[in-house]
């Protein structure tokens, strides 16, 4: 089978990676990819917004599948557009998108539902908003509504800090139109832990859980970015709690969904905070894919040919799926460049990559790399996901920060304390 993964991050190499050990597949392209790709699949120059370039490409090449790893080619309908010509895609409706690609969206299906969040206000003006944290106070959570490469969400510790955040969003306008409305909530107390569901707009299955870091400093400190590093599983979620939140959270979306007349098919992902001794769980968030870094320590424990797994959702048979995964923890520390999420600099060499290769369990998913004049240079914020897997978070944890100390670049930063929540639990 040719299939073509649409993206060039670090969750699509991990996808890439996954899906290249398929019996089933026959080629794999991807685009427009990044260097590090180019060992297990062809990269092709067409960005992933670029519709009309990506069809052709497939109708050209007599691509089978396309799998769509971001959220922005999801909310502008590639996966009608695609279906609409006859081409199997993976991925949720333009309709069903908004469940990321409107904070607004989500927060009120969420209260339509009954599926448990924290307290919330829409505002589409600055004024009525400025007003609302004055009476409320802080800590408050304020988030554009639109797609903001997970850096619209900004938790307010002072109302100087919200005042500026909300005449930035709505009056200096730097998120674009993402920040014409804004949703404003209470801040919760707890821990954050990321629960992803397939589901082929019938059934859901559960994937394991994962604790992303969104922080840019250690101790989560420091402005939001699209993600430090993760580690599965999270200890925080038990199989109590993931039975519950299929029943609670998961089934109660893929039914609306289903009566709506637009059935969710696709990774469906709940952003938690969980705090067992008050509320239990709340959610943050939900996004239409595959979380990044998530997917770089989900993937490497499952066992199942993924390629089947995907095309039994598409094809409304994943209640004959059981998925399989690996009984070993799983930690994914991001290398990025210094002043990320901010102003950063690029085209700086990479070394270290071919020691890294020798060493067991370990994976290096590029996310923001290119070739320049015959080496590997930085190309973005997040550059590298370092994965390392093992028996027990110790050494999951020794393997991946040794991998990371053998990698250099210059002014290349990195939490240092990826995964310490969970040794703290399991020590």
């Amino acid at each position: 089978m040719k299939v073509l993964i649409v993206g060039s991050g670090g969750r699509e190499h991990a996808i890439a990676w996954k899906l290249s050990k398929s019996p089933k597949l026959t080629k794999l392209y991807v685009a427009p990819g990044n260097a590090g790709m180019e060992d297990v699949a062809q990269c092709v120059d067409i960005a992933a917004k670029d519709q009309e370039g990506l069809l052709k490409f497939c109708k050209r090449e007599s691509v089978e599948l396309v799998v769509v790893g971001p959220e922005g080619p999801l909310t502008e309908g590639i996966v009608d557009r695609f279906e609409k010509e006859g081409i199997k895609i993976f991925g949720p409706s333009r309709f069903a998108a908004q469940l990321e690609g409107s904070k607004i969206f989500s927060k009120q299906m969420m209260r339509k539902l009954s599926i448990p969040t924290a307290e919330f206000e829409v505002f589409e003006s600055v004024d009525p908003a400025m007003d609302y944290v004055a009476k409320k106070g802080v800590p408050i959570v304020i988030k554009v509504d639109g797609l903001a490469g997970g850096k619209g969400v900004v938790v307010a510790t002072s109302k100087p800090k919200a005042m500026e955040t909300i005449h930035k969003d709505m009056v200096k306008k730097v998120f674009g139109k993402a920040g014409e409305k804004i949703v404003i909530e209470e801040a919760l107390d707890g821990e954050e832990a990321s629960v992803i569901a397939l589901t082929d707009g019938t059934t859901a299955r559960l994937l394991v859980s994962s604790q992303d870091h969104k922080r840019v400093s250690e101790g989560d400190k420091g402005p939001n970015t699209g993600g430090m590093g993760a580690y599965s599983p999270a200890p925080v979620v038990t199989e109590e709690l993931e039975k519950e939140l299929l029943e609670k959270v998961f089934m109660p979306i893929v039914n609306e969904f289903k009566n709506l007349g637009h059935p969710f098919k696709g990774f469906l992902y709940a952003g938690m905070m969980i705090n067992p001794k008050t509320y239990g769980f709340k959610v943050l968030e939900f996004n239409v894919r595959l979380g990044d870094p998530e997917a770089q320590v989900i993937l490497p424990r499952l066992e199942n040919d993924f390629l089947e797994v995907i095309l039994a959702t598409i094809e409304e048979r994943l209640s004959s799926v059981d998925l399989k995964w690996k009984n070993e923890n799983c930690v994914c520390v991001v290398l990025t460049s210094e002043g990320y999420p901010e102003e950063y600099e690029v085209g700086k060499r990479i070394a270290g990559l071919s020691s890294v290769k020798e060493l067991p369990n370990v994976h290096v998913f590029h996310a923001g790399t290119k070739r320049q004049n015959g080496g590997l240079v930085t190309a973005g914020g997040r550059v590298l996901n370092v994965v390392g897997l093992g028996r027990g978070i110790f050494e999951a944890l020794s393997r991946t920060y040794e991998a990371v100390e053998k990698i250099f670049f210059d002014n290349m930063y990195y939490r240092k304390d990826i995964g310490h929540k969970a040794a703290k639990v399991l020590r």
